[in-house]
């Protein structure tokens, strides 16, 4: 039996899973916090992978035939000529270079970034923050060797060598999955110089060997070490997203919202989508191809930050949500708690409407919460299906997707059939599957096991009238 390593490094933690080459069975798993925070010591990300590696016991026994990372997207990680961290990692969700993010957007138009790295700059991206350290930090930006992201980061302590992927480069906003190339020119114009850059391997290739240092349990920690490799191969690896999309094998009309940490919507595409409004981000994929993709700060937490506000758990938020009227009794919640990415408002708020006296309760706004949730995703998805994206089957994953009042009104607020495949880390899974693509070749089919489905009810015109509820309230706040 051959065995494959997939890692997801997300924004709360890394998780590794040690997983049957050939089937796709999952043999073990653990996982290992990250500091809490948008700024990050990326030797935090270490120290948590070495953890996890250990806990679930990566054996040295020759049977690890591959390794591969799929990282949360855009964090800039810049290094100085050691390799050494000149400043904390901001994260995808650190929006303090919205202002670097406007005036990208303001200096050349929408329609020249499409045509430049077909995204438009948003507060999310790494050319925005390296515009922000340049502006705010000139002495630390003038010590940047080489930027690379997350899970570059990460490819390098497992390597000793530097490279990433489509998937991950293209959400730089200085990199073509057009053209598949980077684009200098951005980054000497809006950061003064152009630093050492990630090669870009291809999806299904061998971007290094590990090295010994990680070859069995228990064998400590700190930087790249060593020399030569120990024969398991490392995949070029993916952004978190894209490392999802082949975890649950996205197949043509299938489009995949993950309720996480943020919440993201998309599908894998063989042409790109062009959208000048830049809501929909045109990513590429994992396998060659591309993966529209709308993301929002806001999805999981919502519940998270109801439950503390009502003094209740996540297990009773969703029973109280499950108990109140289906529409919230008129309760209608923007969920934009942190700011938010789509819409692209980043200083707006929640706000809460349709308060009543007679439906203050906690159980309606528990379900006002989950619907919330939902309203905004559905925003994301009737964008992606006006950009010709086929929508005929929505994938539910993520922490929040366990939520069974979101399960059961998800099908009736999107207005589209779904499905919640069986709880598991699909970004890690999707890693593994790449590790095993570059180990053998050829990329594995695994079986997609479904837990729930569900078809947009009979009786669902409460939900028609939530969705206007929603959009009535966020134009009237935010005019979008």
């Amino acid at each position: 039996m051959s065995t494959v390593v997939g890692i997801d490094s997300s924004t709360q933690s890394s998780k590794v899973l040690a997983v049957e080459a050939e089937s796709g069975k999952i043999l073990n798993s653990a996982a290992a916090s990250h500091p809490d925070g948008t700024a990050v010591d990326p030797n935090a990300w270490t120290d948590a992978l070495r953890q996890a590696w250990d806990r679930a016991g990566i054996a040295d026994d020759g049977s690890v035939q591959g390794v591969s990372v799929a990282g949360q997207q855009h964090g800039m990680v810049a290094l100085d000529e050691q390799h050494r961290p000149v400043h904390d990692a901001l994260l995808w969700n650190d929006t303090r270079s919205a202002p670097e993010a406007a005036d990208l957007h303001d200096q050349l138009g929408s329609q020249a970034w499409i045509d430049a790295v077909n995204v438009v700059p948003v507060a999310s991206f790494t050319l925005t923050k390296l515009a922000w350290l340049a502006r705010h930090h000139p002495e630390l930006a003038g010590r940047v060797h080489r930027v690379v992201l997350p899970h570059d980061w990460l490819n390098y302590q497992l390597t000793g060598e530097f490279f990433t992927d489509r998937s991950d480069a293209s959400g730089t906003c200085y990199y073509s999955p057009v053209s598949n190339e980077y684009r200098p020119d951005l980054l000497e114009r809006f950061f003064g110089k152009v630093p050492q850059l990630p090669t870009v391997v291809g999806s299904g290739d061998v971007g290094a060997a590990l090295l010994p240092r990680w070859a069995g349990s228990g064998s400590g920690s700190g930087g790249p070490s060593g020399s030569g490799g120990t024969g398991t191969v490392v995949g070029a690896g993916a952004g978190d997203n894209a490392g999802a999309a082949l975890g649950l094998g996205l197949s043509e009309g299938e489009v995949a919202i993950s309720v996480g940490t943020s919440g993201t919507v998309f599908a894998s595409t063989a042409e790109p989508v062009r959208d000048p409004t830049g809501a929909v981000a045109g990513f590429a994929d994992a396998t060659g191809q591309h993966l529209p993709l709308l993301a929002m700060i806001n999805s999981a937490r919502v519940l998270t930050a109801t439950a503390g506000m009502l003094g209740a758990g996540l297990a009773e938020l969703d029973q109280l949500a499950l108990n109140a009227a289906p529409d919230a009794e008129g309760l209608t919640l923007l969920p934009y708690l942190d700011g938010e990415r789509t819409p692209n408002l980043p200083d707006a708020h929640g706000t809460l409407t349709g308060l009543r006296r007679a439906n203050m309760t906690d159980a309606n706004l528990a379900r006002a919460s989950v619907l919330g949730v939902l309203n905004s995703l559905a925003d994301a998805l009737d964008l992606l299906a006006a950009h010709g994206v086929p929508v005929t089957k929505v994938l539910l994953i993520g922490g929040g997707a366990k939520s069974q009042a979101l399960q059961q009104a998800a099908a009736s607020v999107l207005r589209v059939p779904v499905e919640v495949p069986v709880s598991g880390e699909y970004v890690a899974l999707g890693a593994a599957r790449q590790a095993a693509w570059a180990a053998t070749g050829e990329l594995p089919q695994w079986e997609r096991r479904i837990q729930a489905s569900f078809e947009p009810g009979p009786n669902s015109s409460w939900a028609d009238e939530v969705r206007d509820r929603y959009v009535d309230a966020r134009r009237q706040v935010y005019g979008v």
